[in-house]
C-alpha cells in the first residue's frame, strides 16, 4: 500500500475489539459498535505529534473510510483524534 495522506490528516486502521464479553457472552456482528481506536499506518508531513504505529483513539463516526484491495482504513483529521494510547 502507498497511500501519502495530505494537510493534516492520517491514516488509520481500526483495532477490532472483543467479541465476548467478560462473563462470555458472544456479541453478534450486527450488534457489535465500531471500534474507535486504531493504529496509524500513514502520517502526512505536516502532523509532527502522530508517528506510524501509534494507537489512537478517535470519535466514533469521524474520518471517512476508505477501502485499499481488500483492506478498510479511516483517513482521520488530526482534531478528531482525541490521543494517543500508551
Amino acid at each position: 500500500m502507498n497511500f501519502q495522506p495530505l494537510g493534516n490528516r492520517v491514516l488509520v486502521k481500526r483495532v477490532e475489539e472483543a467479541n465476548v464479553t467478560s462473563s462470555g457472552i458472544i456479541i453478534p456482528d450486527n450488534a457489535q459498535e465500531k471500534p474507535s481506536r486504531g493504529e496509524v499506518v500513514a502520517v502526512s508531513k505536516e502532523v509532527e505529534v502522530l508517528a506510524c504505529g501509534d494507537l489512537v483513539l478517535f470519535g466514533k463516526y469521524a474520518g471517512n473510510e476508505v477501502s485499499m484491495g481488500t483492506e478498510k482504513f479511516l483517513v482521520l483529521e488530526v482534531d478528531d483524534i482525541f490521543g494517543i494510547i500508551g
